[in-house]
């Protein structure tokens, strides 16, 4: 499991990245739409306001 903010971010990043590679390479509608709701939930823990954690821990 990811101990800080830092690894999490990284994990969220490789999943975008899976997903670019994934739909570089398929043609079906129905996939491609699946893809981009599954991004725009990894966006949303990614650029998530107020970070995972705060400053002050």
């Amino acid at each position: 499991m990811p101990t800080n903010e830092k690894e999490i971010n990284c994990n969220l990043f490789d999943q975008l990245s899976i997903l670019e590679r994934i739909e570089a390479v398929t043609k079906d509608e129905a996939a491609l739409k699946q893809i981009a709701i599954e991004r725009r939930q990894i966006e949303r823990k990614l650029y998530q306001k107020p970070p995972l954690i705060s400053e002050s821990q």
